[in-house]
């Protein structure tokens, strides 16, 4: 039983990855951020800084300076390799 589980698991995985999905996401170098703020103003510049709670969307992002904590929903988080 133990094996089948196993195999189950091992095809389901290679056809998931063959299919262009990606199973785990390991991209947390992005160095460039859209911002919708509550009165519609978007936000966007070069990442200083940024980090994301384990218990939730939000998302703390600072870009020239100054912090933003806002949620996941209204922010876009771009890696550029030319901005490096």
């Amino acid at each position: 039983m133990k094996k089948l589980i196993v195999g189950v698991l091992l095809i389901g995985s290679l056809l998931a990855t063959s299919c262009n999905y990606q199973v785990v996401d390991l991209t947390y170098n992005y160095n460039y951020a859209y911002i919708q703020l509550q009165n519609g103003e978007v936000i966007e510049g070069k990442v200083d800084a940024w980090r994301d709670y384990e218990d939730g969307e939000q998302l703390q992002v600072q870009i020239n300076g100054i912090v933003y904590l806002t949620s996941s929903y209204n922010c876009t988080l771009i890696y550029n390799p030319a901005l490096k």
